[in-house]
């Protein structure tokens, strides 16, 4: 199966460039051209048509789209099941949210052991785009994440929050709070603009971070203010270094849990979800 010939269908549906595809797909514009009419000939139809504006799936392409995404889906799926296993019956593949996996995987971790005990697990920490992307290839059996990517095979489902607060070394109002000695905070799209509108005067500093444990590393080291998760924030102000921003309330970081929808009815992946959500339901 000449896989590769779906993955450049796929990637130049959401491109509407050859050209851009071939530099995400890391070949060239021609080759592009090339796996588009080898597919094009195998199925006998027109894939695509190009203009102006760009490139545009014809009606059988837009007829061929579902089921490419199924075979891309298949095929990474049959390659890791046809891998040794060891011992195990099956190995899963779990991705977790750089920020959920220190305070969470543990606990996680040893329930998903206890529930199922004949499967092997590869744990994988990463940011919420990669992750939706391995979950549609079948790199990934289920996920836990901050920002769900809408994809017609991609099943959500919410589980709650994490909160996290504002603490500095240097006051416990805002009015003391500067630019200068500020961290911005990407954790996630919807994270970032609530942040800006919470706090204009800060939303343009030095410095910007994607994972909370880096701003706790950053604090600890150079002092300033930035968001952490609650119990972090927590236990840096016991040491006393830190004081609570009291006139911020805390943020709230919504948590996704995610799977292909071929697989969101399956015993394993239900299990995974009933493990995960015990979780939220006692926050």
């Amino acid at each position: 199966m000449q896989i590769e010939l779906i993955e450049t269908f796929l990637d130049l549906i959401e491109t509407r460039s050859f050209n851009r595809t071939g530099e995400r797909l890391g070949i060239t514009q021609s080759t592009v051209s090339g796996r588009v009419a080898a597919l094009e000939a195998a199925l006998d139809v027109r894939l695509f048509t190009r203009s102006r504006a760009g490139t545009d799936l014809t009606t059988e392409g837009l007829r061929f789209e579902p089921h490419a995404r199924t075979l891309r889906h298949e095929w990474h799926e049959a390659r890791r099941r046809v891998r040794p296993q060891g011992d195990a019956a099956i190995t899963l593949r779990l991705g977790i949210q750089n920020d959920l996996a220190a305070g969470l995987i543990g606990d996680w971790m040893a329930q998903f052991r206890a529930r199922l005990p004949d499967c092997a697990f590869y744990i994988e920490p990463d940011y919420s785009t990669q992750m939706c992307l391995d979950l549609l290839t079948g790199t990934l059996d289920f996920a836990v994440l901050f920002t769900p990517k809408a994809q017609p095979d991609l099943h959500f489902t919410t589980l709650g929050d994490m909160a996290y607060r504002l603490i500095s070394s240097d006051t416990d109002h805002t009015a003391g709070l500067t630019a200068a000695r500020h961290i911005v905070p990407h954790f996630s799209p919807s994270f970032e603009r609530e942040h800006r509108a919470l706090l204009p005067d800060l939303a343009i500093t030095a410095i910007s971070v994607g994972q909370s444990l880096t701003v706790t590393a950053l604090l600890t080291k150079m002092g300033g203010s930035g968001f952490v998760m609650e119990p972090t924030a927590r236990d840096m102000v016991a040491t006393g270094r830190f004081h609570l921003v009291k006139d911020v309330a805390p943020m709230h970081q919504p948590v996704f849990a995610a799977t292909h929808i071929r697989n969101r009815t399956s015993r394993l992946h239900r299990e995974l979800l009933r493990i995960v959500q015990k979780h939220f339901s006692k926050s």
